[in-house]
């Protein structure tokens, strides 16, 4: 299901795309935050989004907002700033490294609450609350390790911290998303295509 009602179109995804490279290189480089300050039409509405980012097809920052007061455009700009230098789980990217990435974006529908035995492992995403305690795992996670359902749950409840059947809990919060997911490798070539997509369609800012 897409986050939209339709799907993103390709100028649209392509746009986000080279927003996020940008962002990464301008933090990686000088330090400084991508502002897109006159994003248009989807890229202007306010949704969740994780960035991923991959060199050599191996994880090397993941970095998501679920539910933020910003546009698209601009919690993808953060996002990816962020999965390149502030995923604890990897070293911070050195400038030479962004060349080599692959980034890919996961743009969230709302999230809602919802029963264990209505999670469909591949379709939704998982956000489970215990504690002051919170997991996310994407919808493609499960579909890349072919997880069944309990996996899955059993998963993001260890992503939180917590006790692997913690979702079989009365207290524990369990909520699903979907998200609509593209990557720079569903547009080969559009890197140098992007060069001047993104100024096109709305303005960019730096901040310290």
């Amino acid at each position: 299901m897409c986050p939209f009602g339709s799907p993103l179109p390709n100028e649209d995804k392509k746009t986000l795309l080279d927003i996020a490279r940008k962002a990464i290189a301008l933090i990686v480089t000088e330090g400084r935050q991508l502002e897109v300050t006159s994003p248009q039409g989807a890229l202007a509405v306010s949704s969740g989004a994780f960035v991923t980012l991959r060199k050599q097809r191996r994880l090397c920052g993941c970095i998501g907002r679920l539910s933020p007061l910003e546009s698209l455009a601009n919690v993808v700009a953060h996002c990816a700033a962020a999965a390149a230098t502030e995923d604890q789980r990897f070293s911070r990217l050195l400038g030479d490294e962004v060349a080599e990435l692959e980034i890919e974006i996961s743009v969230l529908s709302q999230i809602q609450k919802t029963q264990p035995e209505d999670v469909e492992a591949g379709l939704h995403g998982l956000v489970i609350t215990s504690n002051g305690r919170r997991g996310v795992l994407l919808p493609q996670v499960a579909r890349e390790h072919r997880w069944p359902v309990e996996r899955f749950l059993e998963e993001t409840c260890r992503k939180a911290g917590l006790d692997a059947n913690a979702w079989k809990l009365p207290e524990t919060l369990v909520e699903t998303f979907t998200a609509e997911t593209f990557s720079e490798a569903d547009f080969p070539g559009a890197r140098a295509e992007n060069a001047g997509t993104a100024e096109k369609r709305s303005d960019y800012s730096s901040s310290q």
